[in-house]
């Protein structure tokens, strides 16, 4: 059966993990008033590292067959901030949202609407998904939310936009992820004596061009 991208992330659950957002920013300095000068480009991304708990000898099937069928760099998998996809929003998330007219790529803000009149929809740190399977992108609001009295409001979001998004598309705001590939080609796990293994790997988000 021919694999179909993006894989799902195994349900082994994790130990340790780390979770960041990365930015292409130049900046340089002047050699007589110290001065700085800094530009943002358009490059920002996803990316972390991931260490599974540890398991027996038939619970590490699972992630094998993943990073198997990953084929080092070339296939993706969903994935988001794991804390987040554990525990959750902070904010009430209530009603069913969808954005708010056209919004242009690059914006640091998107419109919305289609939640529950006067309520705090988001809290600072909580994340959101734009996109399902391959055109999944995630974001992370910036500032609290709480929707006015006809249940919309704008957002502040990183990272910015990274392509145009129509009205009425749908917000996903439970478990949202964005579309991840490991960093690099080589999968391999590790066991003890015991038949325990430990398995780990980095991911970044998998732009496309």
């Amino acid at each position: 059966m021919t694999i179909t991208y993006p894989l799902a992330f195994p349900t082994v659950g994790t130990v340790q993990s780390t979770f960041r957002l990365q930015h292409i920013v130049g900046s340089s300095r002047s050699i007589f008033t110290g001065a700085r000068q800094v530009y943002r480009h358009q490059g920002e991304w996803w990316e972390g590292e991931v260490t599974f708990r540890p398991v027996n000898h038939v619970q590490v099937g699972q992630i094998k067959a993943f990073l198997a069928a990953l084929a080092g760099q070339y296939g993706t998998f969903l994935y988001g901030d794991p804390d987040y996809l554990a525990k959750g929003a902070n904010g009430t998330i209530a009603g069913t949202p969808l954005v708010n007219g056209n919004q242009s790529a690059l914006s640091n803000t998107l419109a919305t609407k289609g939640w529950t009149p006067s309520s705090a929809v988001f809290k600072k740190g909580d994340y959101f998904q734009l996109g399902s399977g391959s055109t999944a992108r995630l974001h992370m609001v910036t500032e609290d939310a709480t929707a006015d009295g006809s249940g919309n409001v704008t957002l502040s979001i990183e990272p910015r936009l990274r392509a145009s998004v129509l009205d009425n598309a749908t917000i996903t705001v439970a478990d949202p992820m964005c579309v991840m590939s490991l960093v690099g080609n080589p999968v391999e796990w590790s066991s003890n004596q015991s038949s325990i293994y430990q398995v780990s790997l980095s991911f970044r988000e998998a732009l496309n061009l």
